[in-house]
């Protein structure tokens, strides 16, 4: 009979039923066996628990436990633990992946890029399986540089978005975002809506060209295309409103932020004819944006007030963040084009969605895949909590606007 101090872990699995952890703490209560740490996962429906205990005396506790596992159809292992060393000290990293697909070589490329980097993995959760999939893994020590330069290969040999953050408080305690419009939260460009309607498309194409092509900045390209609107009806704007696109799952990523209290704005470099509309639409918080000189019912081809550009969108995010009492490293800020890099910059995570080479290669992180909801999984928030969470709102529910398990987010 072995009477030495020993940790040991022990592992339990077997078909999920209610009882089984509290069953088994039953029996540690009653020998007075200390629980060191304990976790448990459920696997469609597979239980998986670890117990990791401190053994005084005889194994009869270990016998008790096998016999009320296998009472219940449950199989037990018994691992004697030597070294046991506490984590709490080493860093702690969240590598979030996302992709339309997973296939197991490009989870295998994101584990053996954690691996590289010198980190370990201490937990896997998927966050979702539709629209995209997307698996979240916890990870303890490492170089955060080589595991995120070894992550950004991984992610291009397999067109997936990875996400290497620091675990802390801040980062389950973002409380602000603040997003991009064109591009970003509707999929088109309103100046070039405003264009086919006012019969200058051509020529403002040419004129974004040549802001592309370094030529103009963005105020002087701006300008230069407003100019290309002056006679037209103001009219035009709400036409334009009514045809803007929101970006699938723009709807869906409001409604989820808003619920958990976050404050949620928009800053665009477009017009606040659109902004506003928006704004009201989808009940956000704040929406800035450049405004448009409108006299006797026309456009006059001239902005009224300060011009929103690359330099003003983070002059905006700041703003706002004093405005509502928000440290900046608790900011969220989204974007996909040049003029949102600043922005970005400033803000406690900045995310490149859709976005330009030049944009995904200077943001905190990125995002392609066409759902603007999978933002949420950066924030480590599932798709089922988001589903839960609709399916419990009256309103929501009325309004037909339930999630179906395979269709895109609205």
């Amino acid at each position: 009979m072995n009477t030495t101090s020993r940790t040991v872990l022990v592992r339990v699995s077997g078909r999920d039923r209610p009882g089984i952890t509290t069953g088994l703490l039953d029996v540690l209560a009653e020998a007075r066996v200390e629980v060191y740490d304990m976790e448990q996962t459920v696997v469609r429906e597979r239980l998986n628990l670890d117990l990791l205990i401190g053994l005084e005396g005889d194994d009869a506790v270990l016998k008790e436990l096998l016999f009320h596992a296998w009472e219940r159809g449950f199989h037990l292992d018994v691992e004697v633990v030597e070294g046991v060393s506490e984590r709490a000290d080493k860093p702690r990293f969240v590598v979030t992946v996302i992709g339309q697909a997973l296939p197991p070589a490009a989870l295998r490329a994101v584990t053996a890029a954690i691996a590289d980097g010198g980190g370990n993995i201490d937990r896997i959760d998927r966050l979702a399986r539709y629209p995209v999939v997307a698996f979240e893994f916890l990870v303890v020590d490492g170089d955060p540089d080589a595991m995120r330069r070894a992550l950004v290969l991984a992610s291009g040999a397999h067109h997936v978005d990875v996400s290497l953050q620091r675990e802390s408080l801040g980062r389950r305690a973002k409380r602000l975002v603040v997003m991009d419009v064109d591009s970003t939260l509707i999929q088109d460009e309103v100046i070039e809506l405003l264009a086919e309607r006012a019969g200058c498309a051509g020529e403002v194409a040419d004129i974004t060209a040549r802001a592309m092509a370094g030529e103009l900045d963005f105020e002087a390209s701006l300008r230069a295309r407003v100019s290309r609107l002056a006679g037209t009806p103001a009219s035009v704007l709400a036409e334009v409103g009514d045809a803007i696109r929101l970006t699938p799952g723009a709807r869906t990523f409001v409604r989820t932020l808003k619920r958990l209290g976050y404050t949620v704005a928009i800053v665009s470099g477009g017009f606040d004819a659109v902004t506003d509309r928006l704004r009201d639409d989808l009940g956000l918080d704040h929406a800035v944006a450049n405004r448009l000189e409108v006299v006797d019912g026309v456009l006059t081809g001239e902005l009224v007030g300060e011009v929103v550009d690359r330099a003003g969108k983070a002059t905006v995010l700041r703003r706002i963040a004093a405005a509502e009492g928000v440290p900046l490293e608790q900011t969220v800020a989204i974007g996909d084009g040049a003029n949102d890099l600043d922005m970005l910059a400033a803000a406690g995570l900045g995310i490149a969605f859709n976005a330009k080479p030049v944009v995904r290669e200077q943001a905190d992180t990125a995002v392609s895949v066409p759902y603007l909801d999978a933002i949420l999984f950066l924030l480590g928030i599932r798709r089922e909590e988001v589903e839960a969470a609709d399916a419990s709102d009256p309103a929501f529910v009325r309004e037909g606007l339930q999630a179906v398990p395979g269709t895109p987010p609205v």
